[in-house]
């Protein structure tokens, strides 16, 4: 462990998002973890969030369900019902209680489904027909074989704008400080943002801002539900996960960064453009620094960061905040152990999916308190000598 005071880590130094006032910059990235039996937040949700809850830090959960067509894995949550709004209230009361800053992350697949998930069978909704091919995770894990999808008819997107604006107003009433839309990782609406599996020849396919008015259009749905200053966007316009690639990613970050600051939303998550796929990370010509010198509202990044990367992108004003997966779920205290350079918890993969509602989800350990207290010691011989 090194001797630097938490003075001295960029990322434990307070932030201000909007009327959030946050204690650190280490934010929870959301994380699917495949425990929600039946769509529904279970009670070990509680314990999980609540072990990685600081006062005065940000969490984002897991990618929730806008409605019954939006499922692509088994026993991701959803906050279409009423029971499923139930079932989120102990979880985010939980999260209060510490002091924590929750928001709910919004999703639809689309493609990346198939129709065993879907209502009556049927076939995973898109922006295209175009089949997604066999993939597997980042972790090793197969995912079920995917349905070709079917294309959405211009007049039914709105009606899948009118969910994600349900699931806003649904996430409120839960009790969720606010909401973020997943407009990444080649989900339903990335499949409508890039060009490269974009066919469209209505107004929501051809030009930049075609492709993109069904992102911006469930922004505004969003805002008007429940206020800018409640409201988050994730894009990962360099990536290609699950077949989503655009030709040119630097111009569609941009355009969106643009269009999102006409709404005033709290704040913009961006996947760095090196993580193009699930499980590496790739030398790359882009950047995000259009991206952020463009957005005026928190931006937060995310992609395999350390505390060292960490710490250098918020002293050199890359990014506000960082969104940590991998080493958040392993160590539910990462703030405190970045905060005094402490060793890190190996992360076990094999685990991240396996539906037990506490291996892998709840059992990885804090630092022992005396190494906290010895660090705190350690620290005050320092400045009386």
């Amino acid at each position: 462990m090194s001797n630097d005071g938490a003075n001295n880590v960029p990322l434990t130094t307070p932030y201000k998002m909007g009327r959030f006032r946050l204690s650190h910059r280490v934010v929870l990235a959301p994380l699917t973890r495949q425990r929600s039996y039946g769509n529904v937040p279970q009670p070990h949700a509680v314990l999980y969030y609540q072990q990685r809850t600081t006062k005065g830090g940000l969490l984002i959960a897991e990618a929730t369900g806008v409605s019954d067509t939006a499922q692509g894995y088994k026993d991701t949550p959803g906050i279409w019902t009423k029971e499923q709004v139930e079932a989120w209230k102990p979880t985010v009361d939980g999260v209060h209680a510490k002091g924590g800053i929750f928001f709910c992350q919004i999703w639809h697949v689309g493609r990346v489904s198939n129709s065993t998930f879907q209502p009556n069978g049927q076939a995973p909704i898109s922006s295209t027909d175009k089949p997604l091919k066999p993939q597997v995770r980042g972790n090793g894990v197969d995912v079920p074989k995917f349905t070709p999808p079917r294309r959405l008819e211009t007049d039914e997107i709105p009606l899948v704008i009118n969910d994600f604006r349900v699931a806003a107003r649904n996430a409120i009433e839960a009790g969720f400080d606010g909401v973020e839309i997943h407009g990444a990782h080649g989900y339903l609406i990335d499949q409508f943002l890039k060009d490269q599996l974009n066919d469209r020849t209505d107004i929501y396919g051809g030009s930049l801002e075609n492709r993109c008015r069904f992102a911006v259009e469930i922004v505004q749905a969003v805002v008007d539900e429940i206020g800018a200053e409640k409201v988050g966007m994730r894009l990962s316009p360099f990536a290609n996960y699950s077949g989503a690639a655009d030709s040119n990613p630097e111009a569609l970050g941009l355009y969106m960064a643009h269009a999102l600051n006409k709404f005033g939303i709290l704040y913009c998550h961006v996947v760095e453009p090196r993580i193009v796929e699930l499980g590496g990370n790739f030398e790359t010509p882009y950047s995000i620094g259009p991206m952020r010198d463009a957005f005026k509202g928190t931006f937060i990044v995310a992609g395999n960061y350390s505390r060292d990367d960490g710490n250098n992108a918020i002293s050199s004003g890359y990014a506000d905040l960082i969104a940590y997966g991998r080493l958040f779920l392993s160590n539910p205290d990462l703030p405190r152990r970045f905060e005094i350079d402490a060793t890190l918890n190996k992360y076990n993969s094999e685990t991240f999916y396996i539906p037990d509602p506490v291996i892998g989800y709840t059992d990885y350990p804090f630092l022992p308190s005396d190494i906290q207290m010895y660090k705190c010691a350690f620290e005050e011989k320092s400045i009386l000598d």
